[in-house]
C-alpha cells in the first residue's frame, strides 16, 4: 500500500482549510442580524465539530471534510436553523406573540412542521384577538357588536361595524364586554403555551451543527 507523503498530507491539509473556510463563509453571511459575538461563537464551534468528527472517523482530509459538511447541509439552510433557534429562544424566554411568530416563520421555511404550528398560532392569536376586540368595542357599538346566530345556524362574531343582521341574534347582550376580554385573553394565552411547548420540542430535537 502507498503510502502518502509529507507534501502530499500538507497539500490535502490545505485543501480542507480552504473548504472548510469556504464553508464558513458562506454561513456568516447566511447570519446576517445575529450579533457578531453569537457568530463569531457559532464559526468557532462549528469549525471545531468539523475537525474533530472527521478526526473520529480515522482520516481529518479532504474527502472527510467533504462528507462532514454534506451530511450538515447547505450553509444557507444551516444558517437559516440558526437564525430560527435564535429567535424561538428569544420568544421562549420574553413570552412575546411577536417574537414567537417570527421565529415560526423561520421554522415553517423549513419544514412542514414549523408551517402547521405557524398557521395554529396565527389562527388562535386571531380568534383570541377578535374576541378581545369585540369585547371591548360593545359599549361603542352596543347594537351590533357581539357573538350573533344567523339564519341558518350560522354564527358571527361581529365587530359592530354595520347594520344589525336581517333575522340574526345576539347571544350575549352586554355579557359579550367580559366574556369577550376573558374568553379572547384565554386564547392567546392557551395558543401562547401551545406554541411554547412546540417550540421547546423543535428546539430540543433540532439538530444545529449535526451534532
Amino acid at each position: 500500500m502507498k503510502l502518502a507523503s509529507g507534501a502530499e498530507i500538507l497539500k490535502d491539509q490545505t485543501a480542507r482549510d480552504q473548504r472548510i473556510d469556504a464553508y464558513l463563509a458562506r454561513l456568516r453571511r447566511g447570519l446576517a442580524g445575529l450579533s457578531a459575538e453569537k457568530v463569531l461563537d457559532i464559526v468557532v464551534e462549528l469549525r471545531g465539530h468539523i475537525l474533530e468528527k472527521s478526526a473520529r472517523q480515522g482520516h481529518a482530509g479532504t474527502k472527510a471534510v467533504e462528507s462532514i459538511l454534506g451530511m450538515l447541509g447547505s450553509p444557507e439552510e444551516l444558517a437559516a436553523q440558526y437564525l430560527a433557534d435564535d429567535l424561538l429562544a428569544r420568544a421562549e424566554k420574553r413570552r412575546s406573540p411577536v417574537l414567537l411568530i417570527r421565529g415560526l416563520a423561520h421554522w415553517a421555511s423549513m419544514s412542514a412542521a414549523g408551517a402547521l404550528v405557524l398557521a395554529g398560532g396565527l389562527l388562535g392569536y386571531f380568534l383570541g384577538g377578535s374576541f378581545m376586540l369585540a369585547g371591548f368595542l360593545k359599549p361603542m357599538h352596543p347594537r351590533t357588536a357581539g357573538l350573533w346566530r344567523l339564519a341558518g345556524d350560522v354564527y358571527s362574531l361581529r365587530l359592530g361595524f354595520g347594520s344589525v343582521p336581517a333575522g340574526g341574534r345576539e347571544l350575549l347582550g352586554w355579557w359579550m364586554l367580559p366574556m369577550g376580554l376573558l374568553l379572547g385573553g384565554g386564547l392567546c394565552f392557551l395558543t401562547t403555551q401551545i406554541v411554547l411547548w412546540c417550540v421547546r420540542e423543535f428546539r430540543r430535537t433540532l439538530d444545529v451543527g449535526g451534532q
